[in-house]
């Protein structure tokens, strides 16, 4: 592929962070915006160098400049933009997470590869060069016995809940929730470094009968058990720590930031940061680009494993503990 020309879908913090790493790389231009909002779409557009606003999916997905559509719309619409996208002959890079069931996943990453058309799942921590220091450190530790993770994040839409408001990130009907948001980078983060566990159970704190605020995950692997906390109603110290026989490892900021990586055993103590550039983005859409315009379709449906694996994980955990999505 010569240049990435590509469309979004959706108006959030995430998508700004993006656009803004798609300025200053080469290969990947913003040519066209879909919002339901005419008005937030042209402030979008105007702010990104974007030519075309639609308020018309169809009419989006029919642009025949744009070959790639970015997809950061609420949880819930992930699965039906994805396959409307894919259908339309449009390349995809889907938000986290990908969708809310397993079973619809499989069946997008069956389509992608039918159509030949990239599909990616944007999770930030896979395209980390500090994900790569931690897989690469890993045997040093001995045999892995526990594994415990938090991301706490206050959510300024939580004040909004205890107010009586219903936001998307907390309703259920738009598939939201802390195991959904945040917590689903610790799982994927364990996914990633050590595959699917043979059983997991959560445990969530719920407002009313609304999505979880808050929740601990218990992943059970052969041999050592994970858990990973995840929170929008509080805040705390953001980190995730791997312990074995013969060591740790320590990671700075946690599954999402992996910002700093220490890896400490009974003979050593060795600190390592491959990523001078703070904005986790940076990388994200740096890599991204090089391995599209290098047509690495391989490379990037080998992720994909990664996150249907993942995607079973999060399903069977939220209803075993009663969380229910439209559709389930």
């Amino acid at each position: 592929m010569e240049e990435i020309r590509l469309g979004t879908i959706g108006s959030g913090v995430i998508v700004h962070s993006i656009l803004d790493n798609v300025k200053i790389t080469e290969g990947i231009r913003l040519v066209a915006v879909y919002s339901r909002s005419e008005e937030k779409g042209q402030e979008l557009a105007g702010e990104y160098g974007a030519h075309k606003v639609y308020t018309d999916l169809d009419a989006f997905l029919q642009d025949e400049e744009m070959n790639f559509v970015y997809i950061a719309s609420p949880n819930l619409l992930h699965y039906e933009q994805t396959r409307r996208a894919l259908l339309a002959g449009k390349n995809v890079i889907c938000e986290k997470p990908f969708c809310t069931q397993a079973g619809q996943a499989r069946e997008l990453v069956a389509l992608a590869k039918e159509k030949h058309l990239f599909l990616v799942d944007a999770v930030t921590t896979a395209f980390l060069p500090n994900y790569e220091v931690v897989k690469r450190e890993l045997t040093k530790i001995g045999r892995v016995k526990l594994v415990l993770s938090n991301y706490s994040q206050y959510s300024s839409r939580y004040d909004l809940l205890l107010k009586g408001e219903v936001p998307n990130v907390f309703n259920p009907e738009y598939a939201g929730g802390a195991l959904m948001d945040l917590n689903f980078y610790n799982v994927y983060l364990n996914v990633a470094l050590f595959g699917k566990p043979r059983e997991t159970v959560y445990f969530p704190n719920r407002y009313e009968n609304l999505a979880d605020t808050s929740g601990i995950l218990i992943m059970q692997y052969k041999g050592f058990v994970s858990e990973s906390a995840g929170a929008k109603d509080t805040w705390g110290v953001n980190s995730f720590q791997i312990e074995g026989e013969q060591g740790y490892i320590y990671i700075k900021d946690g599954s999402n930031g992996v910002a700093q990586v220490q890896v400490v055993t009974k003979t050593s103590d060795e600190t390592f940061n491959l990523q001078e550039n703070p904005d986790r983005y940076f990388y994200e859409v740096q890599k991204l680009t090089g391995l599209i315009l290098g047509d690495e379709y391989d490379t990037l449906y080998e992720k994909l494993d990664v996150m249907l694996d993942v995607m079973e994980v999060l399903e069977g955990a939220r209803k075993k503990a009663g969380i229910i999505f439209p559709g389930d």
